[in-house]
């Protein structure tokens, strides 16, 4: 990027931080993730840190946040309340490292904690007593919410020595004891928070009372200690989490001070030292891989010089010491650029236009694609290429736009407009009446072809292990099958001659494939990919019907007449019968040898009927699509999102956003043993 373009690029980013900085730290109010504003933060940082000419004084690389609120009075830090400098890879740590080496010219030993996202507050203690709270402000004026802080019972209104079984040297508790005995002024900073099950109820009530919710524990922490009311805070579950001991007692390292701290009667983490980025490294994917099962949010781990002398000695750059940084987690939000915009054909004809992005690492994965849904969401958000845009994933959900940045377009952004012909057969492709969604309806053409192949054999249908899209992909290229039925007439010797193909795994390949010749009603009904017919749909014709051939001969008006088929799945599912292809394919399954079992399930036993179950987390004694196959068994629905026609959410081990969303709504949970105890 060139000097002028990187002016324009951070004059924009300036403007655009500042405001939601503003909004979040003043306002206590949100328009974009954490995460969203955090890379466009290391957006800045990194422009700046290539330009360093380009740095201002009204930079918000230069500041901390925010501006205090009229209705508290002013109070002056002795120390400024410094922010630290975010890191996202080992690169970036080893480029700091190697920095910090070139500087002083010798080894580290690292202090490592986890980054609990909360509220940062300054507490001041006089004669041992607490006589001062102060919030972050500016970074050198803060708000007096003495008060407010007062109400939380994990902070010690009076300072002392608490003895652990990890005790801190002696002669450093000596100097303690007589600091405290002369009534010395000593300053110790953390964070308010609240845990997140506490956040949850707090927000059920406040819904329930049809009043604000808040967007996180942050937020909500902030909102508390921001209420003039001290009796508000006080209603609160708010807790203090230390994590620095400004004073000196004595200490010499960071590790010291977390130990005085915990002596003092803090809860504090004792953390861990490390002299290798090896180490560091070691910590945070542990801390990443527990993130989830901390009582309260955590974003990352903090990465310290541990020497307390040598961290003064480093300084500060900006408004952030040299000597620390906060190595953040995989955000599972982020910001990057469109760089195009292509369509994408499904097995139905549906094409859906999908963004190629500048790649983003989002939730430990690199992204560069995202979808689009369809031209009316483009509309909606008027996302145009080469603009900035905020990704979201989720879990296995697919990439999304969720956001355009319009205050960053420099005028070189285009508007998109939606081709007419399909990008694999250049067939005219057709909106229908009703619909969004544009679609090719040559049933020959290869995109179509492939994606249908995928779907045949996917989980919920064949379920054939080890035939994978590329394979697919191939066998279609050499000829080999023309549709998914020439899948079970494969021979070793069609498939040993390609390359990367040994003999064992020819032999396999095609085993696994003749494996799945049998197979249930309403696997058989979804692997045949009808519009509008999931496994629900699937497994309810399966039921009703009870064999294809009945199906073949079903009217519109017996179908219409069917508890939960629409009229959209109705249609679809009579023209699929009457289609002269469709049956001749079915017919050839028949011929190869695929055999349709059926499952009758008798009223009497639909002990799950009208309930709905979602799953999350990985499952030890029953497969997913076990689960999914004895809940519709048994009459109950399965759905793939929690909402508040959800009865049960089944949590199997480490467990997604499903659970939390569960926990927020007040949405029943099983253990997988649980559910195995319902279904007996």
């Amino acid at each position: 990027m060139k000097k002028e373009e990187a002016k324009k690029r951070i004059d924009k980013l300036k403007k655009l931080i500042n405001h939601h900085r503003y909004l979040y730290h003043v306002l206590d109010k949100q328009e974009v993730s954490d995460e969203a504003f955090d890379s466009l933060k290391h957006e800045l940082y990194k422009l700046e840190e290539q330009f360093p000419e380009l740095i201002t004084a009204d930079s918000p690389t230069q500041r901390v946040a925010g501006k205090a609120l009229k209705g508290f009075e002013k109070i002056r830090h002795k120390t400024p309340m410094l922010s630290i400098e975010d890191i996202f890879s080992r690169e970036e740590l080893q480029s700091w490292q190697n920095y910090l080496r070139r500087i002083t010219e010798q080894e580290f030993e690292y202090f490592l904690e986890p980054k609990i996202d909360g509220f940062a507050v300054s507490l001041i203690y006089e004669k041992s007593l607490l006589s001062k709270a102060a919030t972050r402000g500016d970074s050198r004026i803060g708000e007096d919410v003495t008060q407010n802080i007062k109400t939380i019972r994990s902070i010690p209104l009076k300072l002392e020595i608490i003895f652990l079984k990890n005790k801190i040297k002696k002669n450093i508790e000596k100097k303690i004891k007589n600091l405290l005995i002369k009534n010395k002024i000593i300053e110790i900073r953390g964070e308010v928070y609240m845990e997140k099950k506490d956040f949850e109820k707090l927000n059920k009530k406040l819904k329930e009372k049809k009043e604000k919710i808040f967007a996180n524990p942050r937020n909500l922490a902030a909102g508390s200690i921001r209420q003039l009311d001290p009796k508000l805070a006080a209603s609160r579950p708010l807790k203090f989490f230390a994590y620095d001991l400004v004073s000196d007692l004595g200490q010499k390292t960071h590790y010291q001070s977390h130990q005085i701290l915990l002596s003092l009667g803090f809860k504090t983490d004792s953390g861990k030292t490390t002299k290798s980025i090896d180490g560091i490294m070691k910590y945070w994917q542990d801390i990443e891989k527990r993130r989830d099962k901390f009582p309260f949010q955590i974003d990352g781990v903090v990465v310290s010089v541990n020497s307390i002398s040598t961290f003064k000695k480093l300084g500060v750059v900006g408004k952030s010491p040299r000597a620390i940084r906060a190595f953040k987690f995989s955000p599972k939000e982020a910001t990057t650029v469109i760089k195009d915009i292509k369509l994408q054909v499904g097995r139905t004809g549906a094409v859906t236009p999908v963004a190629v992005l500048k790649p983003v690492e989002i939730g430990g994965v690199i992204v560069s694609r995202a979808t689009l849904h369809n031209e009316e969401e483009i509309k909606r958000l008027d996302i145009r290429i080469n603009d900035t845009v905020s990704i979201t994933r989720a879990g296995d959900v697919i990439p999304a736009v969720t956001r355009v940045f319009k205050e960053l377009r420099t005028r070189e952004e285009k508007k998109f407009k939606m081709p007419l012909i399909c990008p694999s057969c250049s067939m005219k492709l057709v909106r229908p009446e009703k619909e969004v969604v544009w679609r090719c309806q040559n049933e020959n053409c290869f995109a179509r072809k492939r994606k249908y192949f995928y779907h045949f054999i996917s989980k919920g249908a064949f379920d054939v292990t080890g035939l994978g899209p590329k394979i697919i992909d191939r066998l279609i290229e050499e000829k080999l099958v023309s549709d998914p039925a020439d899948l079970f007439s494969l021979k070793e010797e069609d498939i040993a001659p390609l390359e990367r193909f040994a003999e064992k795994s020819s032999c396999n390949l095609i085993s696994a494939i003749q494996s799945k010749k049998s197979i249930t009603l309403e696997r058989f009904i979804y692997a045949l990919g009808i519009r509008s017919v999931g496994e629900r749909t699937a497994n309810d014709l399966a039921q009703y019907f009870g064999s294809v051939e009945k199906l073949e001969q079903v009217s519109m008006e017996k179908l219409e007449n069917i508890k939960d088929i629409g009229p959209v799945s109705a249609k679809s599912i009579y023209e699929f019968f009457k289609n002269k292809t469709n049956l001749e394919f079915i017919e050839k399954l028949k011929k190869i040898g695929i055999k349709i079992k059926l499952k009758k399930i008798k009223n009497k036993k639909l002990k799950l009927k009208k309930i709905t179950f979602v799953l999350t987390g990985t499952l030890e004694s029953i497969t997913r699509e076990g689960v999914k196959g004895k809940i519709r068994a048994l009459g109950g629905e399965i759905s793939e999102s929690v909402s508040s026609r959800t009865n049960y959410l089944v949590v199997g081990k480490e467990p997604g956003s499903k659970l939390k969303k569960a926990k927020a709504i007040g949405t029943k949970t099983l253990t997988e043993k649980e559910f195995l105890k319902m279904i007996k």
